[in-house]
């Protein structure tokens, strides 16, 4: 597994959060987020040459029929997948405007405005992409992803909070709930509920890796390199760990630095 060495806290997990909503869901990966369904099914394990191929052959379809909506929804996930994010979006807004009400148009259309960083819009088309009498708890997800990237944590809980109501203990609403209460500095709360994410079997490594960083920013290195190495090589493993102690301690000397400087305008 191709890993990625631990960034700053929030850089990682907000950048982590903005890359699942794409897929539907968050997560701060060594490779990439953890995939959730949503109204339609989610970007899966592909090649690039697989993407293109796609974007090719429902390109042409949507081309020859800009009409056909289920063309439209194929060809803007291809387009997504492949990072042409506002092709993607201007594919599916055209797309509700040919089905206005198709709440699966709406799911896809929302998330790829996340995905294109216009979070406001993106909250707007997702409200009506289901409604209270009968709540959807994939866009419950994404939306509190969403809250997340616009740093509205307490918010983006609530609605995490309204999807476990939904689906007690999915493993993908409980990373993302994890990874919400990190970004919100509140470790412990990460770690408890990441742990219950990773405790569903089969684990998706991912999830576990998440968990090895917030462990890891809790100072407990030994531990978080045990996590790690259920999922990567002994040496990627501890090298993340190294990273992430190094990167803490640089930290703790910038506060210290912060804190010992005298006040603007004091002797």
């Amino acid at each position: 597994m191709r890993s990625i060495r631990p960034c700053a806290l929030r850089n990682c997990l907000s950048a982590a959060l903005l890359a699942a909503v794409a897929a539907g869901a968050a997560g701060c990966q060594t490779t990439q987020p953890t995939p959730t369904t949503g109204s339609l099914p989610p970007p899966v394990e592909r090649s690039d040459a697989d993407w293109r191929r796609d974007a090719d052959l429902y390109g042409a379809q949507y081309r020859a029929d800009p009409h056909n909506v289920e063309a439209a929804l194929h060809y803007a996930q291809a387009l997504r997948a492949n990072g042409q994010r506002a092709q993607a979006v201007a594919v599916l807004e055209r797309a509700s405007l040919e089905r206005p009400f198709d709440k699966t148009v709406l799911g896809a259309y929302g998330r790829a405005l996340a995905d294109a960083g216009d979070y406001a819009q993106a909250l707007q088309v997702l409200e009506r992409a289901h409604s209270p009498d009968q709540p959807d708890w994939h866009i419950l997800s994404v939306q509190g992803a969403v809250l997340d990237q616009m740093g509205r944590h307490a918010e983006a809980q609530r609605y995490y909070l309204t999807a476990l109501k939904i689906v007690p203990d999915e493993p993908s609403v409980l990373s993302n709930l994890g990874l919400s209460y990190a970004l919100a500095k509140d470790l412990p709360n990460a770690e408890a509920v990441l742990r219950r994410a990773a405790a569903h079997r089969p684990v998706d490594p991912r999830v576990r890796q998440n968990l090895a960083l917030v462990v890891g920013l809790q100072g407990r290195f030994a531990d978080a390199e045990a996590i790690a190495r259920a999922d990567l090589p002994a040496d990627e493993a501890a090298a993340n760990v190294a990273y992430l102690r190094q990167m803490l301690a640089r930290r703790g000397e910038v506060q210290k630095s912060s804190q010992g400087r005298a006040p603007n305008g004091s002797s």
